[in-house]
């Protein structure tokens, strides 16, 4: 008895030792202290984002030295605090982020006098708060849940630690040695083993009954906390297994694209979502978790909404809202003119403006610019009002547009046939400018309901952009629409626009090609649009292939320094480089055109 109360009271300083206490601060200058969990697993610090901004510090709790959590990330600045900000944890229980330059409060726990003594940081991840046993830390209210804990639902907890109700009683077993001269009579034995077991089987067999009758009741409350977590903004970690049993094995295919296959899924909050299997994905667990981070920071109401993800040994998920009306290739290349599956000129028009202003979104007005790569129908997705979203962004490597002289792609960034800018044949830097042309060519579809790169008697053999140019010019805008919207009232100044438009998106020099947000202003009519030069068959034979830039070293670097395309040169390949170029592109024709085709 001696021997366990000792080690007991070892276990208890252990644990006691690993509290915070109130009035314990961290501070932005001192990037080495930090509050740790148990086994150091776990840690919270301040991290700069940009060593060259002082501006870029912020409280995160990390998992193996990873960000998985920051203070006030849901502020306008993000959570930001400069070299003197300070994370205090003050005698009246709260948890603050104080801005050191202004004193004031960027992010409170919100637990004021609470009763809060001490806090933890435990081996889960989990940040507790520890009541002293004479306050409150949560008000509880009749028919709701006060606590829950859940692996598949990570979230931040506030505990009530309570204080012993009686004093310990004198141990049954001690008390008969005492009247047995140190001696345990058998029979006693017999009766607290029999008892014992008999009492296990009678709790056991009462906990199965009431579990059983109240299993509806619990199926509820757990769909609704797992609803409020997949509401909250936050990306869930799935583990692979989970997202085995809510896609039934991947057997309902959605689609598949260039970065995977995407499988429809029923999650446990009983919502539809869409889970894409990535492939090909080479990327480490930090790497990964940092572009899930980036992608679910992404909110436009016309973006897809990432739900969660699943990083788990080689598997690589992303799991997305699910959109009930399917992607725009359905609608505009479909053979089914039946109702419902004919989008009308108006619908059509919003969806156009609506994909422009979600790319705007990801090229001026994220932190960093995140070019696309893959403009396409198949990526712009209807939700049941018809509303364009667009999908697949962000699996791209970010685009620092401040660095202007050299910039850098993943191996596994694609483009799709028919939709590459001319830039990514030549070899030139890939900019936003590369997303403006996709979305011209998309544009172009949506208007005259054909596909970019086919060519037919329709259109006299030719490529769709330049043959719609021709009759462009002719003013034969009719002749452009698509022929199943003959029969429909629409808007001609609006068609006219659209056309405009594109033909400025397609233009073969990047700099003569407008910025997404000036694509918007012109779309909604802000200003007169010029009349657009003719466009080129920059893709030549190249049209039909589906790139992969790829290098021996896992990653093509494109530098500003290569020779940028002239409108007076010639060549037969791709149409648009100079001869001094044709060697190098005539040598590159053969592994482009064994490339990945879509």
């Amino acid at each position: 008895m001696r021997l366990l109360f000792i080690l007991f009271t070892i276990l208890i300083i252990t644990i006691e030792a690993a509290d915070i206490l109130p009035n314990t601060t961290l501070s932005a200058s001192n990037l080495n202290s930090k509050w740790s969990s148990p086994n150091n697993t776990f840690s919270l610090s301040f991290l700069q984002l940009d060593p060259t901004n002082q501006s870029s510090y912020f409280a995160a709790i990390s998992y193996n030295n990873i960000p998985i959590w920051k203070a006030g990330a849901d502020t306008v600045n993000g959570g930001a605090v400069d070299i003197s900000g300070e994370l205090r944890f003050l005698s009246n229980g709260d948890l603050q982020l104080i801005s050191g330059s202004s004193g004031s409060v960027v992010w409170s726990s919100g637990t004021v006098n609470r009763g809060v003594s001490s806090a933890s940081l435990d081996d889960n991840g989990n940040f507790r708060l520890k009541n002293d046993g004479t306050g409150m830390c949560y008000i509880k209210q009749p028919n709701f849940v006060s606590g829950y804990q859940a692996p598949t639902l990570p979230s931040t907890s506030f505990l009530k630690i309570c204080g012993p109700a009686m004093p310990n009683p004198t141990a049954v077993s001690e008390t008969v040695q005492e009247k047995n001269g140190g001696r345990v009579p058998g029979w006693v034995v017999a009766v607290v083993v029999v008892a014992s077991v008999l009492g296990l089987i009678l709790l056991e067999g009462g906990l199965w009954c009431w579990c059983f009758r109240n299993s509806s009741k619990f199926a509820s409350l757990s769909s609704q906390y797992a609803l409020l977590e997949y509401a909250s903004g936050a990306p869930v970690q799935f583990t692979f297994n989970q997202l085995q049993r809510a896609t039934k094995g991947f057997k309902e295919k959605l689609g598949a694209g260039g970065f995977g296959v995407v499988y429809r899924a029923v999650l446990a909050n009983r919502s539809v979502a869409a889970v894409k299997q990535l492939e090909g994905i080479e990327q480490g667990e930090k790497q990964f978790r940092m572009e899930v981070a980036t992608i679910s920071s992404t909110h436009h109401l016309n973006l897809v909404r990432l739900i969660g993800f699943c990083s788990e040994g080689r598997h690589r998920l992303l799991v997305y809202e699910f959109m009930k009306n399917g992607s725009l290739d359905k609608f505009l290349f479909s053979e089914d003119h039946s109702s419902g599956r004919l989008l009308n000129w108006e619908q059509r028009f919003n969806i156009a403006l609506g994909t422009a202003k979600g790319i705007t979104y990801l090229h001026e007005e994220c932190r960093d610019c995140i070019v696309h790569c893959d403009i396409k129908p198949e990526n712009i997705l209807l939700d049941e009002n018809y509303i364009a979203k667009v999908s697949d962004f962000g699996l791209a490597k970010l685009i620092n547009p401040k660095d202007h002289r050299h910039r850098t792609l993943t191996s596994h960034v694609r483009g799709t046939r028919g939709y590459l800018a001319p830039e990514w044949l030549a070899n030139l830097p890939i900019t936003s400018k590369s997303d403006v042309y996709s979305y011209g060519m998309v544009l172009l579809e949506i208007v005259s309901g054909k596909r970019n790169f086919e060519v037919s008697e329709e259109t006299n053999q030719k490529k769709c952009s330049l043959w719609a140019y021709e009759e462009f010019e002719r003013g034969n805008m009719e002749a452009i629409m698509d022929k199943k919207l003959s029969n429909q009232e629409m808007d001609m100044e609006q068609v006219i626009r659209a056309i405009q438009v594109s033909f400025w998106c397609i233009q073969e020099q990047p700099s003569q090609r407008p910025t997404m947000g000036k694509v918007v202003q012109m779309l909604e009519g802000v200003f007169e649009i010029d009349r657009p030069p003719a466009p080129k068959a920059t893709e030549g034979s190249f049209a039909g292939t589906s790139l992969n830039a790829s290098s021996t070293s896992g990653v093509s670097t494109f530098a500003a320094s290569a020779p940028a395309p002239s409108s007076s040169s010639s060549f037969q390949t791709a149409g648009f480089l100079s001869s001094a170029s044709a060697m190098n592109v005539e040598r590159q024709s053969s592994s482009l055109l064994h490339s990945e085709i879509k």
